[in-house]
């Protein structure tokens, strides 16, 4: 074993995820944190349990200055739960558990290896409960173990990852809910170890984008949680309002078809437009001048915090504490309540029609999002390690 590891020497640092390299905010987190503990001398390598799905892949834009690991080369195979004495005597289904059960052991195990090689100080991060199932079959003695949720107090609760979380998590040195409000929510609900760690901005533009072009931005996953259809539905009472502005949208997901279909629908085939993914988020929001967020649930969305960055006011669904915490209503954007597609359209339209208020909330949004600046957040973390060490 080497000597002690101190802050100013380096730690090693895990940092454990569902997939190293699935397109998403908890990526775009993992890779974000792991750079920037990287450049602050910390020995760093990400983990993921499982690959991409086909076509989810993130693309990184150059070589990797962290190592990186996947447990898996396919998908471990789905089972359904024992239940009953027909579950019981159900043996093509016990054998599924069973082989589930020794490839879990048999990834654990690989991580185990990986812990046992790291020195002393060592700090391991697991970003979603689903791969604290693997996490919690390693041996991690010696090393401080950091549970994350990544997602809102209530969407966990709407799922069973409410009570995944206070299993699985209820014995590490802290779980991190992303906001102070739903920090204690959990505390609430039973768990004595909490604490709260917002997500740190991706980058920052040293001047705000011109907010010259007549453009309404959205850049997220095409899915149900996203709520594209509702922002669809807002843009169709604004569209003949404000003809010579555009809808773009980047982002692509299950829902595309149907989005694209409900777009046809609502005759909006001439003002939305479809731009698929992008990895150049700065060069797309520069763009525009106002983006819209119209999500049924978040946790603390790191593209709100990059528009906002780049200087556009943001109208967005009040769905979440995170999307609070972030937008100051009516200083740097403006929220609908959840649902509210009216409010949100009214919204929208607001900004496009009053260019002294748009230019006046994107420059407030430029200021007040520079409190979530990397520096500072990776500075707490790093002070949060220190704390839990002793």
């Amino acid at each position: 074993m080497t000597e002690q590891t101190t802050v100013s020497g380096g730690r090693d640092i895990f940092i454990v995820s569902n997939s190293v390299d699935e397109m998403g905010g908890v990526t775009t987190w993992t890779h974000q944190m792991a750079r920037e503990f990287t450049d602050r001398g910390h020995r760093v390598h990400v983990i993921g349990i499982t690959p991409a799905p086909a076509g989810r892949e993130h693309e990184f834009p150059e070589p990797l200055p962290y190592a990186t690991t996947t447990l898996y080369d396919t998908h471990p195979p789905q089972v359904r739960p024992l239940r009953g004495i027909r579950g019981k005597l159900n043996a093509v289904e016990r054998r599924r558990h069973a082989a589930r059960a020794a490839g879990m052991r048999r990834r654990a195990d690989r991580m185990t290896a990986l812990f046992a090689a790291a020195r002393p100080g060592a700090v391991l991060i697991v970003t979603q409960v689903w791969a604290m199932e693997w996490v919690a079959l390693a041996d991690t003695k010696g090393l401080l173990v950091i549970g994350m949720s990544h997602e809102s107090y209530a969407a966990s609760a709407a799922t069973s990852r409410l009570s995944r979380v206070k299993r699985h998590y209820k014995d590490v040195d802290r779980l991190l809910i992303l906001t102070p409000g739903d920090a204690d929510r959990w505390i609430r609900a039973g768990m004595d170890n909490v604490g709260h760690m917002p997500n740190a901005l991706p980058f920052m533009p040293e001047v705000p984008a011109p907010r010259s072009e007549k453009v309404v931005v959205s850049i997220g996953r095409l899915s149900h949680e996203k709520g594209v259809d509702m922002l669809l539905d807002s843009w169709a009472e604004i569209a003949s309002r404000h003809p010579a502005w555009k809808l773009r949208i980047y982002g692509t997901g299950d829902e595309e078809q149907r989005l694209r279909a409900r777009t046809t629908e609502l005759g909006l085939d001439g003002s939305v437009e479809w731009k698929g993914r992008t990895n150049d988020v700065l060069g797309a929001l520069s763009e525009a001048s106002v983006f819209a967020q119209a999500s049924r649930a978040e946790g603390f969305p790191i593209t709100l915090l990059e528009a906002m960055a780049t200087g556009l006011p943001c109208a967005a669904f009040d769905c979440a504490p995170g999307v609070r915490e972030i937008i100051r209503d009516g200083e740097d954007g403006l929220l609908a309540r959840l649902g509210n597609t009216v409010e949100l359209g009214d919204h929208i339209s607001t900004l496009i029609t009053d260019e002294e208020l748009r230019n006046r909330m994107g420059d407030a949004a430029f200021e007040n999002v520079k409190r979530y600046a990397a520096d500072e957040i990776t500075d707490r973390w790093e002070a949060l390690f220190a704390f839990l060490e002793r």
